[in-house]
């Protein structure tokens, strides 16, 4: 911890330290934002029992007993956990690592990952998102090369954090053009959000469909028919 870092053993809460660290860096910390270059090792376990404790106080307002009911006596640390280890661990880990590998083959054919069964929670009311995800790859001889299910751990690792589907898959989009550079990349994603369909206008039958386009599948409506016409057709 930096010296001018604030000190939970004096009182302040670990959640104001680390807020006050991303302040002096002028750095965001959006809902979907990562912010794990900014806590320092053994934080997050004090933010665990931060978060707890703060959630005690939320069942205590909603006016549930806590003490003689066997079902909601450790709600509080379940839910933390849940939080921060689990739907918003996206926000609170390193990204993951990433093995890439040289083009050697100079392959430049269509390629399709999908579909990914990627799971969220919108950021308006905490409600849980689960959907599909299809990625569309126009390599070049300079694209590197990684695994498949490094997709999906980028995948989880950018939607495990409160996010609106839109913002979600340019977020996605960013991060493999970032690590592949290819010539084109194509990424679709279809949820339903219980926002919709649990609360609210309850329409269980809805979902939200959006995709990002860029490079190749954006300058040609051949390659951009051919990836749609290869995704399955309840997208």
């Amino acid at each position: 911890m930096n010296p001018t870092d604030q000190d939970p053993d004096k009182g302040v809460p670990i959640s104001v330290s680390i807020r006050n660290r991303l302040k002096s860096a002028r750095k965001r910390f959006h809902a979907n934002d990562n912010i794990s270059d900014f806590i320092e090792p053994g934080e997050l376990a004090l933010l665990l029992d931060e978060v707890e404790g703060k959630m005690k106080g939320v069942l205590e307002s909603l006016v549930i007993d806590t003490v003689s009911d066997h079902n909601t006596n450790d709600t509080a640390r379940r839910v933390a956990k849940m939080y921060l280890q689990e739907v918003f661990g996206g926000r609170y880990r390193p990204q993951p690592p990433i093995t890439e590998f040289p083009n050697v083959e100079h392959l430049s054919e269509l390629m399709i990952v999908g579909p990914m069964t990627v799971r969220s929670a919108c950021s308006h009311h905490f409600c849980p998102v689960i959907g599909k995800v299809w990625i569309g790859i126009m390599p070049n001889e300079h694209t590197n090369v990684i695994g498949l299910s490094k997709y999906v751990r980028l995948a989880e690792w950018i939607m495990s954090r409160p996010q609106i589907q839109e913002e979600a898959v340019v977020q996605l989009a960013d991060l493999i053009q970032e690590k592949t550079q290819p010539d084109g990349l194509a990424v679709v994603m279809s949820a339903t959000h219980f926002c919709m369909s649990w609360r609210g206008v309850k329409d269980m039958d809805s979902r939200m469909i959006n995709s990002v386009m860029r490079g190749a599948f954006l300058k040609d409506p051949n390659l951009r028919r051919e990836f749609l016409s290869l995704i399955p057709r309840e997208v």
